[in-house]
């Protein structure tokens, strides 16, 4: 079953077990879903703009082209989920786990993601600028095409991180913790000559 619509604005949802539901176009704005639980559920151009998302667990749950507007994430955790085209604007990141998840085409333009553990991540074309991704874990994340100008990258870990020219001009990456071939790649983008 479907549902397309329906407004769960302002819903008291904490706690509860969902497995398998499909969402499309549904408004949960400021709805309280801490502790939730999702199982293999979709939510397809969905509002979770104010939305309160502390403490929920999401496995293999799929977030597609959702809008996630000054929404409490802090202390969830997702594993296996795709977050693709989602945009995340002035969201509260702090604690949060992401596990085996897509990202890819995701918009955390201007994200605070400090010190968290980003590593295998799928962030393809993923909009980062002006990111502050300082003392967080992206090893051997994929970040081909991603848009990051501005981003902060102090103390990241960037060691089997897949990086493009592009990035590694645009970004700040002093003080970055990188494998040969990325230092290589670095080199190569600001016009050294390696041999």
């Amino acid at each position: 079953m479907i549902e397309t619509g329906e407004d769960y604005r302002d819903a008291v949802l904490s706690g509860q077990w969902w497995e398998k539901r499909q969402f499309t176009g549904c408004d949960f704005a400021e709805a309280d879903l801490r502790d939730l639980r999702t199982r293999g559920c979709t939510f397809d151009n969905c509002d979770f703009t104010k939305v309160d998302l502390a403490g929920s667990r999401h496995d293999a749950s799929a977030f597609r082209s959702c809008t996630f507007d000054r929404a409490v994430l802090a202390d969830s955790r997702w594993s296996s989920c795709s977050l693709l085209g989602s945009s995340f604007v002035d969201c509260r990141f702090q604690g949060i786990a992401l596990t085996e998840c897509d990202l890819s085409l995701a918009s955390l333009s201007r994200g605070r993601l400090r010190k968290l553990q980003l590593s295998g991540l799928r962030m393809r074309e993923a909009n980062l600028t002006d990111a502050d991704l300082t003392d967080s874990d992206l090893r051997g994340s994929d970040l081909s095409g991603a848009r990051l100008q501005g981003a902060k990258l102090a103390g990241a870990d960037l060691r089997g991180t897949v990086l493009d020219a592009n990035a590694l001009v645009q970004a700040d990456l002093r003080g970055a913790y990188v494998d040969v071939d990325t230092a290589i790649a670095y080199a190569a983008a600001h016009g050294l000559v390696v041999k």
